[in-house]
């Protein structure tokens, strides 16, 4: 638990409270006649996973669903869509930008998904089972955070942002090369290998953006992983797992308690259509990661070493944090 006199930002007591609420269901651990080596080797499966990039064609065109996979920034996908983002300018003008979603084949079963940057480039773990699979891609993704909160912290600035949400942003990268430490030893330990991570250049983006990406990498995803960080950190019979997780679940609280001071920082700069288009992204992040957790039924060995939750499990939780994303 993190010493209230080093916290940047004040703690956010809905967060907190209905975290807390929902991790007190969580399976009180019992390790007696709990075999450590009998960790299984079950084939890891892949599936569809999706990134959103907002550049035009390399001629400056707009694209559209016949060629828009030349701004996808990953040469694995196989397929997009183009959507119209509505964009304040400085000068108080309104554009239609291009916002694609760009899908792509990645591991699946990484359950604490931290915040991906824009143009993260797919990559593969090498493993030999669903463990090693499993705390390789959460390597890789924790790895692939750190990037992300370093631009955050520079977008911040650019934007005005008060100076505890940018040190907070800075400190939150920090906290994620750690956790890449952790989860690389887990990874090891299971004889998988991480990929490096590998994120295409980042390009001036305006505040809307900004918190769009806020949103769904932010106040659905980091809330999302805490909760189930603190659900593996009290579940996962393997005592390994439990020391790392119980570390990462405080701090993706806090990731999260940033991310919605961002937002609640920056919405009182939004018009009101843009703060209903916000509101918009952050259901519609909300409802796709429910559609993932209702379609996966994680592997017997990953509930039962890593302590991730089963499908039910899972859902119950994303159904108590409802009140939070509404």
């Amino acid at each position: 638990m993190a010493n209230d006199r080093d916290r940047l930002l004040p703690r956010n007591p809905l967060l907190r409270q209905t975290v807390a609420r929902l991790l007190f269901a969580a399976p009180v651990l019992s390790v007696m006649g709990c075999a450590e080596e009998d960790l299984g080797c079950i084939p890891y499966d892949e599936h569809e996973g999706r990134y959103d990039v907002s550049s035009r064609l390399p001629d400056g065109g707009v694209p559209n669903d016949l060629n828009c996979l030349q701004v996808c920034t990953k040469q694995t996908a196989h397929r997009c869509k183009v959507n119209s983002v509505p964009t304040t300018h400085p000068d108080g003008g309104q554009t239609l930008e291009p916002y694609t979603n760009c899908f792509t084949i990645v591991p699946a079963g990484c359950a604490s998904d931290g915040r991906r940057p824009e143009g993260l480039q797919a990559a593969r773990a090498e493993a030999r089972c669903a463990l090693g699979s499993h705390f390789a891609r959460m390597a890789w993704l924790e790895a692939a955070s750190v990037p992300a909160f370093l631009r955050l912290a520079e977008e911040l600035k650019a934007h005005g942002a008060p100076a505890e949400l940018i040190r907070a942003a800075r400190r939150s990268a920090g906290e994620e090369v750690r956790h890449t430490r952790a989860a690389r030893a887990l990874a090891r330990r299971h004889g998988a290998t991480v990929p490096e991570v590998e994120v295409a250049p980042f390009s001036p983006r305006s505040l809307e953006a900004l918190l769009h990406e806020n949103a769904k990498e932010g106040c659905v995803g980091e809330t999302h992983g805490a909760l189930v960080a603190g659900w593996q950190a009290r579940a996962a019979r393997d005592a390994q797992v439990r020391e790392a997780l119980s570390q990462i679940a405080e701090d993706e609280l806090r990731h999260a308690e940033l991310s919605w001071a961002v937002e609640a920082w920056a919405t009182e700069r939004l018009s009101s259509d843009a703060r209903q288009r916000l509101r918009e992204a952050r259901l519609a992040a909300f409802h796709d990661l429910e559609r993932r957790v209702a379609q996966e039924e994680p592997d017997a060995v990953l509930v039962q070493q890593a302590g991730l939750p089963s499908r039910d499990a899972a859902m119950h939780l994303l159904q108590g944090l409802q009140v939070l994303i509404a």
